[in-house]
């Protein structure tokens, strides 16, 4: 999650208290869904859509990892697994896994740069649930390497990003920058203690930051995942002539 932005609707395990699968942060999830006519009068909706297609069409990052989900089998539709909507003020973004949808907080994304860095977030986490049994709901560890992986990997910890966010650091800052990202989003949509989350995050950290799949490399920059890219194209073509 960036900025208390994006992670996959989970669990809120309040003892004694019912579910909510982390939905209480996107309260469009449980509203019947607008006319087309009604939503194309909304600003907010109007300027997600055309900031998503605008990443989806040119951003690096976010074209590898849509190739990879197809190579996976789970080809993504534009018109059915993105979904921009209203969400409580403290989120950008989230992955509903009962849908296989992509929720784009249009009243929070505003800039394109936050659009990129949050779709590639959310797909890392899609790319994840179509590759393996993710427990989003039950096993906090799951939720701990989706975490771990789509902080590394999404530009969230960039250099410039952490600049901007007045944060930092030598040697070893990228790795503290997704340790503590990772912690935030769990403690976001899980309902546990920081340190049952910052256990989770210890114990699979190793593993899941060196899981650099589908990309090959950490892209900290739109050059790296260019190359990445070119990369990944190139290995599907070696493979594909084996």
């Amino acid at each position: 999650m960036e900025d208390g932005e994006s992670a996959p609707p989970v669990a809120d395990e309040r003892e004694g208290e019912e579910d909510d699968f982390g939905y209480r942060l996107f309260p469009d999830r449980s509203k019947k869904t607008q006319s087309f006519l009604m939503r194309s009068f909304f600003t907010f909706h109007n300027r997600c859509q055309l900031m998503l297609r605008r990443t989806l069409e040119t951003n690096p990052y976010a074209q590898l990892l849509l190739e990879a989900m197809k190579q996976s089998g789970c080809t993504v539709f534009n018109d059915r697994h993105f979904s921009c909507e209203n969400c409580d003020g403290c989120v950008s973004g989230g992955f509903d896994s009962a849908t296989s949808q992509i929720v784009l907080c249009q009243n929070n994304i505003r800039q394109q740069s936050h659009m990129n860095r949050v779709v590639t977030h959310e797909l890392i986490h899609a790319f994840d649930h179509c590759r393996a049994h993710v427990d989003w709901f039950k096993n906090v560890k799951h939720l701990a390497c989706s975490e771990i992986r789509a902080a590394n990997l999404s530009g969230d910890c960039t250099l410039m990003n952490e600049i901007s966010r007045f944060k930092f650091g030598l040697k070893g800052h990228h790795q503290t920058c997704v340790r503590d990202r990772a912690i935030r989003s769990i403690l976001a949509v899980r309902k546990v203690s920081k340190e049952t989350a910052e256990k989770a995050v210890d114990e699979v950290f190793d593993a899941c930051f060196n899981d650099l799949e589908p990309f090959g490399r950490i892209p900290h920059s739109k050059t790296d995942a260019k190359r990445a890219y070119k990369d990944f194209q190139n290995r599907d073509r070696y493979n594909a002539n084996l």
